[in-house]
């Protein structure tokens, strides 16, 4: 009887691999065509690698834990002539390492339709190009080792060592705690050795590609001029507005909304720069940041400033879902022009959101907290409720007053949530 392989498919436009997380059948089952066989996780998220035709498993591959990359075959079907002939299914011969993969290659050379969000032509090739062919970096971070720090070190690095770090996945910033020996403070191949067996002897464990996925988006992000600013937000009309809604909206939802209000009236401050061109966003395509288990995962809501906050609820909490199962819809990844971080529900009050490097905007709100307030009516403090609203953004495309007059009408439309 004839074998079908199972291939590891190209699940994204810049997927060059995925860990396989799950193994869902083993040798001996049987299997239908679209039957979910394994479960793999990309730099992106969890999702599942199905059969192209029914049959028996005949060996798999793979195992829980290995990195796969697109086109691999995981396993082998065996399959009836009929069942072969009625799925179009490739045949391979039995222990098959590699097979064509012509559904993997169509995918991978296939452009996604233009929906209009220009934004995301231009954010998803970025963050593609920097992700393909990525690979595990080495072994320790560097944080707190005892390595002595200097004003000197990367200058200048050797091909031979640019081999080493290609080799190992390493970038620049690994190596910025090592002091050179070099002339000039450079850092030689013999300081890049020493160090790679002194992280050795430190305990790690190897990043998950959500992990590298979010370091990768952050050192792309840090090449850019990003300014920060912030401003208090009285948070008593949100909450007295919160308590009296029967469905009780997340807090994140109203500062989405706002922001997305805010950027209709002024969407030069999600601007993107390229060259010496800043484009300008057609549609409000906001992303929220979700936390994930070792990372952070951001669904983009499609239109925000064209649906009420009622009309919005139920998709929010539609996505927040998905993305905390790590299996998101298509029609929820990329494209976003700006971000709402609310990292106060982990009981921080104020921080330095980073913007994704696909986009030029991030706004993040801090805890609500009870403080006193001067009232001139009364002559004296009130206790009132407030949160500190923060806003990274590329400097190069808008400045502090720009921003300001943006915050500012955020803040108008979260203490009139009625108009939300």
């Amino acid at each position: 009887m004839p074998f079908v392989p199972i291939l590891m498919p190209q699940l994204g436009e810049s997927i060059a691999e995925a860990t396989v997380m799950h193994l869902l059948v083993q040798p001996g089952d049987t299997v239908q065509a679209d039957q979910e066989v394994f479960e793999v996780e990309t730099n992106k998220a969890v999702m599942g690698v199905t059969t192209s035709c029914g049959g028996t498993i005949a060996s798999l591959a793979v195992g829980e834990g290995e990195t796969v990359a697109v086109g691999t075959v995981m396993g082998l079907i065996e399959a009836t002539q009929e069942e072969v002939e009625r799925s179009g299914a490739e045949v391979v011969a039995e222990g098959a390492t590699s097979a064509p993969a012509p559904q993997a290659a169509a995918a991978a050379e296939a452009k996604p339709a233009d929906d209009g969000a220009h934004f995301r032509t231009v954010g998803e090739f970025r963050e593609g190009a920097s992700n393909i062919g990525s690979s595990p970096a080495p072994a320790g971070s560097g944080r707190d080792l005892p390595v002595p720090l200097g004003v000197r070190g990367a200058h200048y690095l050797s091909p031979r060592i640019r081999a080493r770090m290609d080799e190992l996945g390493m970038t620049e910033a690994d190596l910025a705690f090592i002091v050179g020996t070099g002339e000039g403070g450079r850092i030689t191949i013999d300081d890049f050795e020493k160090f790679l067996a002194y992280t050795d002897m430190w305990p790690s464990r190897k990043a998950s590609p959500m992990r590298k996925s979010v370091a990768g988006s952050m050192q792309r992000t840090w090449r850019r001029p990003i300014a920060g600013a912030g401003r208090p937000i009285l948070m008593e009309p949100i909450l007295l507005h919160r308590r009296n809604h029967e469905r009780r909206p997340g807090l994140t939802l109203y500062f989405l909304r706002a922001l997305a209000l805010a950027l209709a009236e002024a969407p030069e401050c999600a601007g993107y720069m390229v060259g010496g061109r800043i484009l300008t966003p057609r549609r409000i395509d906001l992303g929220v940041a979700v936390q994930v288990k070792d990372g952070v995962l951001v669904p983009v809501m499609r239109n925000v400033d064209r649906f009420t906050l009622d009309e919005l609820i139920d998709e929010y909490n539609k996505v927040v879902g998905q993305a905390r199962d790590r299996r998101l819809d298509d029609a929820y990844k990329g494209g976003g022009i700006a971000t709402v971080t609310n990292f106060g529900g982990f009981g921080l009050t104020y921080g330095t959101p980073m913007p994704l490097p696909s986009e030029s905007l991030i706004l993040g709100v801090g805890a609500v907290q009870k403080v006193p307030v001067w009232s001139d009516e009364v002559q004296c403090f009130l206790p009132v409720s407030q949160a500190q609203m923060v806003a990274s953004f590329d400097h190069r495309v808008v400045d502090g007053g720009d921003i300001g007059r943006l915050m500012q009408r955020i803040a108008w439309f979260l203490e009139h949530p009625e108009v939300l």
